[in-house]
């Protein structure tokens, strides 16, 4: 988003109302607000969930006539389109409402060198959509989509790579640098994903090398923190102290995570301690002091809170209160995905803080896999299901009595 001129100071007035529906959903007609309400009643039904999710998946590979049907419901929900083009038709509306949008090319399980080259040169050509459009502040790249996650699994067990992967390490290493020079050149904020414990420890090294170059005068790169590994509070503190030693600043978002039935299963099946905090509650309370631990070092960093908790997005408003910090102070941001917390998103740009949200974009057919893990993470998630669903449904009430 562009930044006002003026700042807005936080002020110390009521915080936003994100229970307000009218301000979340005045961006979508009665119709659509429709479709969303049966999709997300839908995905909060897991057997039609996972018939929808394995039809579809058959359908396409034997190439049935569902694209339309796909592209018209789910991808409609949750995708700003096919490419970039059709993505910036959603960025421009989302930027009606203040919003402002994250390019977020979805294609996942292509992990061959070729294909690798091909979603560098998307996330580039992002890059070269996000220059000068304050309506898109961030680019994003998911690392693997560009580095072998086998070749960085090794590495973060501190194992030899072969001559093969040493290659293959050089290769990701090079698209990663290369787009983190683009961005930097570009003067565009560049997010990058993370990845699953046992491949993440090459990616921060990494990250470290990138904003030892990229972040000397202002947070160009930032990596992921997923707050719901026990060990992120001690690694953000650690990175603080780095880029102090080494005269970078720091980019940071935070988010609380996506692979943790993964993540416990693996750790169950080789026998190493469960990265992930004990319960809820602990991972709340990791994720609401890596917030107060961005803050408190506001002056060498830079947050994009990336959350579907309104407490969490309610502490930081909170915690820019306090501090005296404006409003559209250009290191905070907040930010959630196309199609869910809507809430959250429209009501805290309403208010006049910095919001974005992730718009995934790519084929139908390369898009599926991101739009069924989607769709199953908002099945196992129910309280967020029943969120969505609650506030759709007040919407509709208080329109057909308006």
């Amino acid at each position: 988003m562009q930044q006002a001129d003026v700042a807005r100071p936080a002020g110390s007035g009521p915080l936003p109302d994100l229970g307000n529906t009218a301000t979340a959903f005045a961006h979508k007609s009665s119709k659509e607000l429709w479709r969303a309400y049966w999709l997300f009643r839908i995905i909060g039904t897991p057997w039609l969930t996972n018939l929808g999710s394995s039809f579809t998946k058959a359908a396409l590979a034997l190439h049935l006539p569902v694209k339309g049907l796909v592209k018209a419901t789910v991808f409609k929900q949750f995708c700003g389109g096919e490419n970039i083009g059709e993505s910036l038709v959603t960025a421009r509306k989302l930027a009606e409402s203040g919003v402002g949008t994250i390019l977020d090319y979805s294609v996942e399980g292509e992990g061959d060198a070729t294909a690798m080259d091909g979603t560098a040169a998307e996330i580039l050509r992002t890059i070269a959509a996000a220059k000068g459009n304050g309506a898109i502040p961030f680019s994003v790249f998911k690392p693997s989509g560009l580095i072998r996650t086998d070749v960085l699994a090794r590495l973060s067990a501190g194992e030899r790579l072969t001559a093969d992967e040493e290659t293959a390490w050089q290769q990701g290493r090079e698209r990663v640098m290369h787009i983190g020079q683009a961005a930097h050149d570009a003067g565009v904020p560049l997010l990058i994903d993370a990845e699953e414990s046992w491949t993440q420890a090459a990616l921060d090294k990494l990250v470290v090398e990138m904003m030892e170059r990229f972040n000397k005068e202002r947070a160009v790169v930032y990596n992921t923190a997923q707050m719901y590994r026990h060990d992120r509070l001690a690694y953000l503190r650690e990175l603080l102290q780095q880029a102090k030693a080494k005269g970078f600043r720091v980019g940071m978002k935070l988010v609380r995570g996506a692979y943790m039935e993964m993540e416990r299963e693996r750790a169950a099946e080789k026998g190493y301690p469960d990265p992930i905090g004990a319960t809820k509650a602990v991972v709340d309370a990791d994720y609401n002091e890596a917030l107060r631990f961005c803050m408190g070092h506001i002056d060498r960093m830079a947050v994009l809170n990336a959350t579907h908790n309104e407490d969490s997005t309610l502490l930081l408003a909170k915690l820019m209160q306090e501090a005296g910090i404006a409003k559209n102070d250009p290191r905070i941001h907040f930010g959630q995905l196309l199609g869910m917390s809507d809430n959250i998103s429209f009501n805290m740009a309403a208010a006049g803080y910095n919001v974005v949200k992730y718009v995934p974009y790519g084929p139908v057919r390369k898009v599926l896999p991101y739009l069924i893990r989607r769709a199953r993470e908002n099945t196992s998630a129910r309280g967020q299901t029943g969120r969505e669903l609650a506030l759709i449904i007040a919407e509709r009430k208080r329109r057909a009595q308006s």
